[in-house]
């Protein structure tokens, strides 16, 4: 299913710095970023809820939020691109 991931972290300090990083390198080990702070991720029900324990751990939930958008399996009807970046396949190869 792709899953949107938003989130919106508190980087006033050190700390929130940190966990912008941490969080960001999460969401790359399993899916691609859109926007700075969104990223499109194709996952089983296993995986989502493995990465949602693992930003739950790593947030501040007094100052960070998280935001999981389920988009479903037929997700390609629900999702249109305008605009300067290129769009990508998600469920194609991905070289890094």
């Amino acid at each position: 299913m792709m899953v949107l991931i938003t989130y919106d972290v508190n980087t006033g300090s050190a700390a929130g710095r940190k966990r912008l990083r941490q969080i960001a390198k999460q969401c790359v080990n399993y899916g691609q970023r859109v926007q700075n702070s969104v990223f499109e991720c194709v996952l089983d029900a296993t995986q989502c809820k493995q990465l949602q324990q693992k930003l739950l751990g790593l947030m501040d939930p007094e100052t960070d939020s998280l935001r999981f958008y389920y988009l479903g399996n037929h997700y390609q009807t629900k999702i249109e691109h305008f605009g300067a970046k290129s769009t990508y396949e998600p469920e194609g190869v991905l070289m890094v």
